[in-house]
């Protein structure tokens, strides 16, 4: 027994806190190697790149420096890029969220690694909800649907993985708790068809 709702996807319309991950990170053609996953010596499957994700984590030297918060929008630096892959630091300040969405054909590994999250999960079961906090680890295929929201008083840091890097993000309405069938996404314009078609 489902609804026969599911999430409406937006029209056009920016995300809630204004920018999405694929309009900060800029044009992703001007990096072609994230598209790549055959090159050896580079993670290359789930466990690879979850424990990737840990070894950044773990090196707070690495990444503590480069934290910022900004009242209007989750904060976002990228961390690192290799064949097929790339990772992003995001803060969180309470009450910004991502909306409901997807990231296209990329796969992921999220961590948080201070403060805590609450990731709230739509699948054909039905929607879950979980609290993310140091040292916990999720990994999403694509096409999964979520959302995740610093609900908590404290800010919150945590770091994504996408493989292969992000070049598309859908963002969707509000959702109902159990979906007939896997939603229609509006894809959000990329960048670079935003400036040329002004």
């Amino acid at each position: 027994m489902g609804l026969a709702h599911s999430p409406r996807p937006t029209n056009g319309r920016p995300w809630t806190d204004g920018l999405s991950d694929v309009s900060i990170a800029g044009d992703p053609l001007a990096f072609p190697h994230l598209a790549r996953t055959d090159l050896p010596g580079h993670p290359g499957t789930v466990a690879e790149y979850a424990r990737l994700v840990r070894e950044i984590a773990a090196d707070r030297a690495r990444w503590e420096p480069l934290v910022r918060y900004d009242a209007l929008t989750r904060w976002y630096s990228r961390l690192e890029t290799g064949p097929g892959y790339e990772v992003w630091l995001l803060s969180w300040l309470p009450g910004q969220s991502s909306g409901f969405h997807d990231h296209g054909e990329s796969s992921g590994v999220l961590t948080v690694v201070q403060g805590e999250l609450i990731e709230r999960s739509l699948t054909h079961a039905g929607e879950s909800s979980r609290t993310l906090r140091p040292g916990g680890q999720r990994v999403f295929s694509s096409g999964y649907l979520h959302e995740v929201v610093n609900g908590a008083l404290e800010p919150a840091v945590s770091i994504h993985l996408y493989t292969p890097g992000l070049t598309e993000m859908n963002q969707y309405g509000a959702a109902p708790a159990v979906p007939e069938q896997h939603p229609q996404p509006h894809p959000e314009p990329h960048p670079r068809a935003q400036a040329e078609s002004h």
